[in-house]
């Protein structure tokens, strides 16, 4: 399974201090079925724990999922200062990972290499 962050999540996740093992962590869940939310269309949200603290005070993260194959983090949010996404920005994230799923290794590698994506460290 391979992991990335958009250009804008990579910054949001560097400035909340979320490390890629996080994410790791978030998206073995979801491989195992464990699911916080499905919103069709292979878009997920997942909850991540704040550095030292639970669940429940923490993140909300979308990824763009398909199983056994690749993760996108696009998009996260403290749940203090936002109760979730609206259903524009869910039909946005649907959209979105109709394109982004269908990248082929090649335009993926364009992608990565102009910057918009990073590849979570596998560590």
């Amino acid at each position: 399974m391979r992991i990335f962050k958009s250009r804008w999540f990579h910054r949001f996740a560097r400035k909340e201090g979320i490390t890629d093992a996080v994410l790791r962590e978030a998206v073995a869940r979801a491989e195992k079925g464990q699911i916080d939310a499905d919103l069709g269309g292979e878009v997920i949200k997942q909850r991540i724990a704040r550095p030292r603290q639970g669940k429940s005070k923490g993140y909300r993260t979308i990824i763009l999922f398909r199983v056994g194959a690749k993760a996108f983090f696009v998009y996260g949010f403290a749940k203090s200062q936002r109760a979730n996404i609206n259903g524009d920005e869910e039909e946005q994230f649907k959209e979105a990972a109709k394109i982004v799923l269908s990248l082929t290794e090649h335009a993926l590698a364009v992608r990565l290499k102009r910057g918009d994506f990073v590849e979570a460290n596998s560590e």
